[in-house]
């Protein structure tokens, strides 16, 4: 596997070694031993998939700490546009965003450390998504920030008017006014 590191600190991109010939394909994943020989220490403790089709944006999503998710996200079907908002008082990019795409195609995983809200807008007709995380789901802990805050002004690459959105992400905090605990 080949790790490419983006702007972010400890925001990595994890790109596969790939097996292809004309049965198909092939390739590992996940295997803790060669994450942690990459640089990866993480130990994930649960998997989550959700499936949403054209148009769909979830997120931003995060937990705050002590309960705060690292988290190692992939496209099983399809494509989405995968974007997280550096969270972590004392970064160099505290308050922006990035964004990469995942596809089935491409294979590409991205390692969003503890301390990043994350969200995903649907490009393809349907999407599968599957993630790792190193801590469990907890409730009073969740946190997140709209979608569409003028402030972070994220390009979904999806078209705002059609955008499909949960109540529940449509409430979220402003940026300004959203609750977070992360120090880098």
């Amino acid at each position: 596997m080949e790790i490419k590191k983006t702007p972010f600190e400890g925001l990595v991109i994890i790109v596969p070694r790939i097996f292809e010939d004309n049965r198909g394909y092939f390739y590992e994943s996940y295997n803790q031993e060669s994450y942690r020989q990459a640089g990866i220490p993480y130990v994930f403790i649960q998997d989550n998939q959700s499936e949403s089709i054209k148009g769909v944006i979830r997120g931003l999503h995060y937990q705050l700490a002590p309960f705060a998710q690292t988290k190692l996200v992939r496209v099983l079907t399809g494509t989405v546009f995968d974007v997280v908002v550096d969270l972590r008082k004392g970064s160099s990019n505290f308050g922006k965003w990035y964004g990469i795409e995942l596809s089935d195609k491409n294979k590409y995983q991205l390692l969003v450390p503890q301390g990043f809200a994350h969200g995903f807008s649907t490009l393809s007709d349907k999407a599968v998504l599957h993630y790792k995380t190193d801590n469990l789901y907890n409730k009073d802990s969740e946190r997140g920030i709209v979608y569409n805050d003028p402030l972070l002004n994220i390009d979904w690459k999806t078209d705002p008017a059609r955008c499909l959105v949960s109540d529940k992400d449509a409430g979220l905090s402003v940026f300004e006014d959203a609750e977070y605990n992360f120090i880098l």
